[in-house]
């Protein structure tokens, strides 16, 4: 069953009605850099906007710290849409991204597989 903030947008029967490219408004590219292990938090501002379902739901995904790549597989979205949303909370003031360690090589299978058990965990 949908969730009470996405009825609009989803259906169980029919998945998502509303196109990715909606969206994130036709927007492939985040406008603050953010990889899928920046970390997110809400700042616990109200963002300067009417949020949509979407932006409402990843906020809602950010009120601890929360890799990006966490946010993504929660909201069952390509990390590009939603490295969109994210930044658009960020340039809001909903949201702050810290970039992961300098340490961390995000393409070290051992890295990959943290977060995949972490997901898992998760869900």
């Amino acid at each position: 069953m949908a969730e009470p903030h996405e009825e609009t947008w989803f259906d169980d029967e029919a998945g998502r009605l509303v196109p990715l490219y909606a969206i994130s408004n036709g927007r492939t590219q985040a406008t603050i850099p953010l990889d899928l292990l920046s970390m997110v938090t809400a700042t616990g501002r109200s963002p300067r906007v009417a949020l949509e379902p979407d932006h409402a739901r990843a906020l809602g995904l950010c009120a601890s710290p929360t890799s990006v790549a966490e946010v993504a597989a929660r909201m069952k979205l390509p990390a590009a849409i939603t490295k969109v949303l994210l930044s658009d909370l960020v340039g809001w003031d909903a949201v702050v991204a810290r970039a992961p360690g300098p340490g961390v090589d995000p393409t070290d299978p051992s890295v990959l597989e943290a977060i995949l058990d972490g997901l898992r965990r998760r869900l």
